[in-house]
């Protein structure tokens, strides 16, 4: 709905919106964009007149905003048929479906179509991290939409992506959820037949073979069939689908390396920072629907390469005191079970506490209690929180925490069921050290646990805001340093002690080089050790974005970068053009006293020297 709400006032349109509460992602975006938002529902948000009222589909037919639309004879709309008659119109429709993968799949292609030189439309139930928001009015022709099977709106049951006249579309994978609409697996099938059927004889579905559910559903499609999957070993058939991966090696840590096959040809090697298989295949499906669309291989390889996910998937918010917080929505026990074990294989020699929040209408529901069982086998230990918004699950249907988190524990995996997110954050923040990582799975704010996890366990490591600008430049000011030249390549790590900045460095990578540079410390914290802390981060992150040497700029700190980072100097002349030509490295270059130094990441070991 706030995606909605804001590619209509890119269109034109005067909108405004009530809700009951809003967090970020979403709140922030509204903010940026202009976008006034009631706090609360009542008749008089209504008083500006607007000709339609799009109502949402957790709204009832006796919700008082629908009650005032009514009686003022103002037209109800739903989302997606608001979508479709003021915006598809004279557009194509690449639609991703699918029970799991969608926002990831959705995310990539629209980047995808982007680094390939077109300009798409896209509408995400998510914040891809390399276009910022989820939701853009492009000028081409391709329009990205997430296809969503949940039901349009209290007038219309049916599927909202039965709306969205498909001209092409992905399916990744088929499997009973949404138990509160659907009454088992044979309604979610005849929804997604529905959806397949709408594409037209010379459009396409792209589908994941090894999903026989997935495939069972594509013999209803009247257009162009293409299968994509993920070979197992080296020496699986690359002509056994249109689109095949096969795993090259880990290569660098925390990058996978895989090569793509279209129709049994070679398209070359890629490398990627998304973890687990699940996601190897959810690039697969992005790049056959780029492909058809025209888009070039090798800026398909780049803009894999470059892809960093989507906000709340996989989602690191920041390191304390050695912990890394994670975020994630997965709430399905599928996506749980998948995704704790890409977590395990990513960090494989630290404890990994997993947080879960029963909250979306599914995972609410004693139908999954079974299967969310087994779905944290891979975790060290499994915090469970306390039930959302019990009251709207009847009694009889409801999931008991208490007796999930027994399950679990039978199963070998220590587990506890909280009564408050408190207590969780608490117990959690006791039992976390340096090494390990703690994950939060939740489809809502789960009372901002991960960011006040961080703060609770002190000077928390965190991606710097938008907001956070002023307050950068500022510190830098404080040293005569350049401030940042914000561009989409560049990002911002700072240390918080509350909502105050007290350190930064930023680093911007183009290709396999990166620029390091703006490292600066609060004149009262400094001697803490938060610069080696800082840098260390830094220079983690810039081999997670495939960076194989990094450059920096400094004229009162070669000792520090070259003792404790292992920073050589070089002569200006040697840095890489794809670094010398960017704006930062510019104005650092002018520093008086300026020394260039240098240091070439490692195929494989520790990123920085140990201290």
């Amino acid at each position: 709905m706030g995606a909605l709400a804001g590619l209509l006032a890119q269109d034109g349109h005067q909108v405004r919106g009530s809700d009951e509460s809003l967090y970020p992602p979403m709140s922030t975006q509204l903010e940026a964009a202009g976008i006034p938002v009631f706090r609360g529902f009542s008749p008089e948000n209504l008083d500006w007149a607007p000709d339609r009222v799009v109502v949402g589909n957790v709204c009832s037919r006796d919700h008082v905003e629908v009650r005032a639309a009514q009686d003022r004879g103002i037209p109800l709309e739903s989302f997606p048929s608001m979508l479709a008659s003021a915006l598809l119109g004279g557009r194509d429709s690449l639609v991703v479906a699918g029970t799991h993968g969608k926002t990831t799949t959705a995310s990539l292609l629209a980047w995808l179509l982007r680094t390939a030189g077109q300009d798409p439309s896209f509408l995400i139930g998510g914040v891809p991290l390399n276009l910022e928001r989820g939701y853009h009015l492009g000028q081409g022709r391709a329009f990205v939409l997430e296809g969503d099977e949940y039901d349009t709106a209290f007038f219309d049951k049916k599927s909202k992506f039965l709306h969205y006249r498909p001209r092409r579309a992905i399916l990744t994978s088929v499997e009973f959820d949404h138990a509160d609409i659907f009454s088992g697996l044979d309604e979610v099938r005849a929804a997604f037949r529905e959806f397949v059927a709408l594409i037209p004889e010379d459009g396409d579905l792209i589908v994941h073979l090894d999903d026989s559910e997935a495939m069972g559903i594509a013999a209803a499609a009247r257009g162009n069939v293409l299968t994509y999957r993920v070979l197992s070993g080296r020496d699986g058939d690359v002509t056994s689908a249109d689109y095949c991966a096969r795993v090259v090696t880990q290569g660098v840590p925390r990058r996978t390396r895989f090569e793509v096959f279209e129709h049994g040809e070679s398209l070359g090697e890629f490398s990627t920072q998304l973890v687990g298989r699940y996601n190897l295949a959810n690039i697969l499906a992005a790049l056959a629907l780029a492909r058809r669309e025209g888009a070039d291989a090798d800026a398909l390889r780049e803009g894999v390469r470059r892809f960093r996910g989507v906000r709340r998937r996989q989602e690191l918010l920041g390191v304390a005191q050695g912990v890394r917080v994670i975020d994630d929505f997965a709430h399905h026990p599928t996506a749980v079970a998948l995704t704790v074990a890409a977590l395990r294989k990513r960090y494989p020699d630290q404890s990994l506490h997993v947080c879960f929040e029963p909250r979306s209408a599914s995972s609410r529901r004693a139908a999954f209690q079974e299967s969310y069982a087994g779905a944290f086998d891979a975790a060290t230990t499994v915090s469970i929180g306390p039930l959302y918004c019990p009251q709207k699950v009847p009694e009889g249907e409801r999931l008991d925490p208490v007796a999930l988190a027994r399950a679990i524990a039978g199963r070998g995996v220590p587990a506890r069921a909280f009564d408050s997110v408190d207590a969780l954050l608490e117990h959690v923040a006791g039992e976390a050290a340096p090494g390990d990582t703690v994950v939060v799975l939740s489809s809502g704010s789960f009372g901002g646990l991960g960011t006040r996890l961080l703060h609770a366990l002190g000077d928390p490591v965190t991606f710097a805001t938008a907001a956070d600008g002023p307050a950068i430049d500022n510190l830098l000011a404080a040293y005569r340093l350049p401030g940042v030249v914000r561009e989409p390549t560049v990002e911002t790590l700072v240390v918080r002690t509350g909502d105050e900045v007290v350190g930064c460095v930023s680093l911007d990578v183009r290709g396999d080089c990166g620029f390091l540079f703006g490292l600066a410390i609060a004149p009262e914290r400094r001697g803490e050790g938060l610069g080696w802390v800082l840098g260390d981060c830094v220079m983690r992150h810039a081999r997670v974005l495939g960076a194989r040497e990094i450059y920096l700029i400094t004229s009162t700190a070669t000792d520090f970068f070259g003792g404790k980072l292992g920073f050589s100097p070089v002569d200006m002349e040697g840095v890489a053009a794809c670094v010398a030509d960017t704006p930062n490295f510019r104005a650092n270059a002018q520093i008086p006293g300026a020394v260039c130094m240098r240091f070439e990441l490692p195929p494989d070991g520790p990123v920085t020297p140990s201290r």
